[in-house]
């Protein structure tokens, strides 16, 4: 008997609900909600099987607030840690979320010693840093969610420009989750036609900075927390890719040794994921300035790993 794939998710806040929204929607896997706070993960689990029966969705949620129910579980995504405020900078988070990851590391990782970790807990690329020390697993099995997220607010602000399908849109982003992400319009497309040909290079260095500046932009609008839909949305993609072995190539922060001329980091880089996790790390060619902005947002990685001691 075919058995069902379980997927941990830590932390029931905004991020971790909708993941087990989405997960649960498609069927993905039985579905384990952990959390720190009494009751939150069991009553979210709870409304979330309540819909089952609407949307037809057959799978499990359970939510818990301890480790034991996440025995082996295929994917681990951990979204723990605290929320960026406003005024607030992704290194302010650094030192409290870097130890709060290495908490849920240790206790996934004694039960789970197969799983894939799906890392979303923000600052992104240095708490990856933190999983792969911690656990000790191969490279391939320890995934930041970022560039998916980055390339699909870049997708749906080239979508809204040209006013077409955002099925059509295709978008890169490499780089560091954050203020010197990397934009790539020269490989963003639209029904494969580049988007360097269909817009002027003044809305296109709109839409390169308004990307950069995703993630700040729905933090000043909501004024309490951030974005948690499209998050969480980007994190499913890559949990789906992975768990039907679809082998999409998807920009994500993988542990570089050497590609694109970086070494021993957490960068956003385009890469094939399939059952085994990362399956292929792409190098694409980049022009000596895209070269540099890359440099310049893995030096900014550089930065936080030292500062966490790594």
């Amino acid at each position: 008997m075919a058995r069902r794939y379980k997927i941990t998710v830590v932390g029931a806040g905004n991020v971790g609900a909708t993941c087990a929204h989405w997960l649960a929607s498609k069927e993905l896997g039985d579905v384990v909600l952990v959390d720190i706070v009494e009751g939150v993960p069991q009553g979210k689990a709870l409304d979330l099987a309540q819909a089952a029966p609407i949307e037809g969705y057959d799978v499990k949620l359970v939510g818990t607030n301890g480790y034991d129910e996440t025995r082996a579980s295929d994917i681990v995504i951990i979204t723990a840690g605290l929320p960026r405020k406003p005024g607030m900078s992704r290194d302010d988070l650094l030192k409290t979320n870097a130890e709060i990851v290495s908490q849920v590391v240790d206790e996934a990782v004694k039960r789970s010693p197969d799983a894939i970790l799906v890392v979303i807990s923000n600052p992104l690329d240095a708490m990856c840093q933190v999983a792969l020390r911690r656990s000790g697993f191969p490279k391939q099995r320890v995934i930041g969610m970022a560039g998916v997220l980055d390339s699909a607010r870049m997708r749906a602000f080239i979508a809204e420009a040209l006013d077409v399908s955002v099925e059509n849109v295709t978008a890169f982003v490499l780089g560091g989750h954050g203020d010197t992400m990397v934009p790539l319009p020269r490989y963003s497309t639209v029904a494969g036609i580049p988007i360097t040909e269909l817009l002027p290079k003044e809305k296109i260095d709109q839409i390169v900075k308004r990307t950069a500046n995703g993630g700040a932009e729905i933090v000043s609008l909501l004024k309490t927390g951030s974005a948690y839909y499209a998050p969480s949305a980007a994190a499913v993609e890559m949990v789906e890719s992975i768990l039907k072995d679809k082998k999409k190539i998807l920009p994500c922060s993988v542990y570089l040794e050497g590609e694109y001329g970086i070494n021993g980091l957490f960068v956003g880089v385009p890469v094939k994921l399939g059952a085994r996790g990362i399956e292929q790390i792409i190098e694409i060619n980049l022009t000596t300035e895209e070269r540099i902005a890359l440099q310049k947002s893995a030096a900014a990685v550089q930065e936080l790993v030292k500062v966490l001691g790594l």
